[in-house]
């Protein structure tokens, strides 16, 4: 699945730049593929949401909002010394046209403080907000289904990902 959204004011920018013959090479897109968020159990504080970004121009990811949540950071996880550790980051790189994927065992996106618990088929909404090399941002608005761990271990497995 791949969700794409644009600020509204945009796609009014992007008519009038239709209408008026200008060049739209100037304006960004983020593509967001395959987010989901993992499903927890009662009382359970946190949780993952993991997905694929591409970015048209070179970008970062340098927030993430959730009303599933009081709380919302990104991660990276990183093995250094056969020692697991995990913590936040400022931002999270996205090269023109090369696609970035959130994943359990690097970046991804921690909800803490859950407002409740996340069920098999909830859907969690997620605004994603990235920055372009010239200091312009983007939200980009993405409705994560919630899988289960195995589940999605299973997905990727029958589309032949390898993470």
């Amino acid at each position: 699945m791949t969700v794409l959204f644009r600020k509204p004011a945009l796609c009014r920018a992007l008519t009038v730049s239709l209408l008026a013959g200008i060049s739209l090479s100037a304006v960004a897109q983020t593509r967001v593929e395959d987010p989901w968020v993992r499903t927890s159990v009662p009382g359970q504080p946190s949780s993952g949401a993991f997905m694929r970004i591409t970015a048209d121009t070179d970008s970062k990811l340098v927030g993430v909002a959730s009303p599933a949540a009081t709380h919302v950071q990104v991660h990276e996880m990183s093995m250094t010394d056969d020692v697991m550790r995990m913590g936040p980051v400022d931002a999270v790189p996205l090269p023109a046209g090369k696609t970035v994927a959130l994943e359990p065992n690097g970046y991804h996106v921690m909800l803490m403080g859950l407002v409740g618990q996340i069920k098999e088929g909830d859907h969690v909404p997620l605004t994603l907000t990235v920055e372009n090399a010239k200091g312009e941002r983007e939200t980009v608005q993405v409705d994560a289904p919630a899988r289960t761990m195995a589940e999605s271990m299973d997905m990727n497995h029958e589309h032949g990902a390898s993470h």
